[in-house]
């Protein structure tokens, strides 16, 4: 094992993201793919929160949890893809090692706000179904506001304390990150530091920000289906259920994906597949949810009309 001066005097300031593809071809597709991507993904979710608040018929609990997802989902995409554009647009792949921890630091807030906003969508669509006679007075405005500051908060807490750790290792094995994005997984691998204790640090955390979020939103949707399974008319329950099933759409979605890129061990020739994962979460997923809430809301629906009709409407005047 070489000694730490030998370490030194190799010590890497920046690393080479090695994204999906070396040919210089393939660059103006993947960009132009991607650059479609983000800018959908952008206004998609910036035209949910625009409706939610703009109609008075969505400002309520749930359409407001939803509107700050969005807008998470906005600040989660743009830690990695504008990166990933830019590396696409000039070919340059390289990334400071400061720029690369930074990155980290955003990325895990923003994954584990989240969580964190999946779970209080649980909790509110458990306490609307199996007690709506006490939702108005338990979940409100003002606890809303409380549980996504709570999120963050508790997010940027988390990341705060890993990265105390993480800005002391030192890197000088390897300048390749065989991803799109710096992981944080990755840089510990690359690292000639002593990183069990940062290991520790990251199992704990991610244990108390999103595994247990997992099984708690699980146990709300076990209470949930218990419940609704326990409406006598089939009218009723599918009402009740309605009001989840975009929610468990996406919850399948992201807790599928991250379980098998971070949970499930890759063989080395299966890394491509874990590279695609991870764009199915990082990149798919915050375009897909306010589709799926818009298309399986009919709130949201009717209030995307009004707003088409409004807009139609105005254009109308101006031409006259």
């Amino acid at each position: 094992m070489e000694n730490e001066e030998g370490r030194n005097l190799t010590l890497i300031v920046e690393f080479i993201l090695l994204g999906f593809s070396n040919d210089p071809e393939l660059r103006p597709p993947l960009f132009s793919l991607f650059l479609v991507v983000y800018i959908v993904t952008v206004a998609g979710n910036l035209l949910f929160i625009a409706l939610v608040v703009a109609d008075q018929h969505l400002h309520i609990p749930m359409y407001y949890l939803l509107g700050s997802l969005s807008y998470f989902e906005i600040c989660y995409t743009s830690t990695t893809l504008p990166r990933l554009l830019a590396s696409l647009l000039t070919g340059d792949r390289t990334i400071p090692v400061n720029s690369c921890i930074v990155q980290v630091f955003f990325f895990g807030i923003m994954s584990y706000t989240e969580n964190l906003l999946l779970l209080a969508m649980s909790y509110d669509r458990y306490l609307a179904i199996c007690h709506p006679l006490h939702y108005s007075t338990l979940m409100n405005g003002k606890v809303c506001c409380q549980l996504v500051a709570g999120c963050l908060v508790t997010s940027l807490l988390f990341c705060m304390i890993a990265h105390i750790f993480l800005i002391q290792l030192a890197f000088c094995d390897s300048k390749e990150i065989d991803h799109f994005f710096c992981d944080l997984s990755l840089l510990v691998h690359l690292s000639c530091s002593d990183t069990h204790t940062l290991e520790l640090v990251v199992f704990v955390l991610a244990v108390i920000g999103a595994f247990v979020p997992f099984l708690l939103t699980l146990a709300s949707y076990i209470c949930i289906i218990t419940s609704v399974l326990r409406i006598p008319s089939s009218t009723g329950r599918k009402k009740a259920f309605s009001t989840c099933s975009s929610h468990l759409i996406v919850l399948a979605i992201v807790y599928v994906t991250v379980l098998t890129v971070y949970v499930i061990p890759t063989a080395e020739s299966h890394k491509a597949l874990h590279k695609t994962f991870s764009v199915f979460y990082t990149v798919l997923t915050p375009i897909i949810n306010p589709v799926i809430y818009s298309l399986r809301n009919k709130e949201v629906k009717e209030s995307l009309k009004k707003a088409i009709m409004k807009l139609a409407a105005c254009r109308s005047r101006h031409r006259m």
